[in-house]
């Protein structure tokens, strides 16, 4: 019978060291689907991460290259449009040089001659003109009634006058070479270029 006790206590044992086994298995079972399910959520976080920062960075590299794209094209349109202007100024200093040689323009050129006299009020004063406009220096000088000397002036490249009356310390600008610079702001703001 003592055998029989060593048995059953024996078997006892194997069945309690088999429940154990089956206990600790089904808790490293359990303990991997934990972990594994970790890892797997982490995984994901970290792919979800780094598909994020390649989106991003691939965003940024597209909008850094349209940006520059963007710039370079601005660039360009404003030598573009910087070209037309010049060139349309060109044009209309052109078109002013072939008024200078009309009647009507001589006219102009005794109507401002007679504005800057009202300014000097009989004052002493130089009188600066294009070369080619010297021929009328004696008619524009009787618009002045203190004394006037007159010069020819390189700067004036199209024509009209610029009056100085030291003792005022006026520069009257009658020249239509500033009155076509003038233009250039309001042209610029007002013409609408586009550039095709």
């Amino acid at each position: 019978m003592p055998e029989n006790k060593t048995d059953n206590f024996l078997k006892a044992i194997k069945r309690y060291a088999n429940a154990q086994k089956r206990a600790l298995a089904g808790e490293v079972k359990q303990l991997k689907t934990e972990r594994l399910k970790e890892a797997e959520a982490k995984a994901k976080l970290d792919s979800e991460r780094l598909k994020k920062e390649k989106l991003t960075q691939t965003r940024n590299r597209q909008t850094a290259l349209i940006a520059s794209k963007a710039q370079e094209g601005q660039r360009k349109l404003f030598v573009e449009r910087a070209a037309m202007t010049e060139e349309i100024f060109k044009l209309a200093a052109e078109k002013l040089s072939d008024y200078t040689k009309t009647a009507e323009y001589s006219e102009k050129l005794k109507n401002s001659a007679k504005a800057v006299a009202e300014v000097f009020e009989g004052c002493d004063c130089v009188l600066y003109l294009n070369e080619r406009d010297l021929k009328a220096a004696d008619e524009l000088k009787a618009f002045f009634s203190g004394k006037t000397e007159v010069k020819a002036d390189k700067t004036i490249k199209i024509g009209g006058l610029r009056g100085y009356c030291e003792s005022k310390g006026i520069i009257a600008d009658e020249t239509l070479d500033t009155k076509l610079e003038a233009q250039r702001e309001w042209f610029v703001e007002n013409a609408a270029l586009s550039v095709l």
